[in-house]
């Protein structure tokens, strides 16, 4: 007999199905009411599904609530990863900037997912963001002091650096029914990548 247990039995393509229609409706739930204002029975009907159907593919809400953020967290990673150490250090930081931006437009729902999570004191992702993500940010951080020591920006404390690209990237989704609500029909990414290449651009450039 085998040492090792048998793979487990592929899913048919009516549960990858179901699956993912479980994920797609949790996301929807999880960032429009939060996780502790979100049922099962919520997501059940989103997803178009009967409750004890969904409960076939997750036990529980806390089930899908965890495995969306196990697949956001690698992804809320790859913008700051990409950052190269041996590249032109403006061109890179606005790079960065960049990226979320364009995660704000296409994930927003994701965002206000990872948002409500933080706002409920990071429960669920908190091993992570004193691990994985804080080593990240260290390891950036000293690229970016690096770059300003060598003068090739301007002296900024890198860790509220990036702090600063977070907040003024990850805004124009957590908040853009706010936005929206001021610009009317214009939409808010238009203008926001070019105000923010000018911004930041002037904040790194040396004197």
């Amino acid at each position: 007999m085998s040492a090792f247990p048998a793979d487990p039995k592929p899913l048919t393509r009516i549960q990858t199905k179901n699956r993912a229609a479980i994920l797609d409706a949790g996301l929807e739930v999880f960032s429009t009411f939060g996780f502790r204002g979100s049922t099962l029975d919520q997501i059940a009907r989103a997803a178009g599904l009967s409750k004890p159907n969904l409960l076939y593919y997750f036990p529980s809400k806390e089930a899908i609530h965890a495995e969306l953020l196990t697949g956001l967290l690698s992804t809320w990673l790859d913008p700051l990863t990409l950052m190269r150490a041996d590249g032109d250090p403006v061109p890179e930081l606005l790079g960065y900037v960049r990226r979320k931006l364009e995660m704000s437009r296409q994930f927003p729902r994701e965002s206000r997912l990872f948002a409500n999570e933080i706002l409920q004191g990071a429960p669920r992702v908190k091993a992570a963001l004193e691990g994985e993500l804080k080593d990240l940010v260290d390891a950036k951080a000293e690229v970016i002091r690096g770059w300003a020591a060598a003068g090739k920006i301007a002296d900024v404390h890198p860790h509220h650096l990036i702090f600063s690209i977070w907040s003024l990237t990850q805004h124009y989704a957590d908040f853009d029914v706010q936005i929206r609500a001021v610009l009317g029909e214009e939409d808010p990414f238009e203008g926001a990548e070019a105000y923010l290449d000018a911004l930041f651009t002037k904040m790194l450039t040396p004197a």
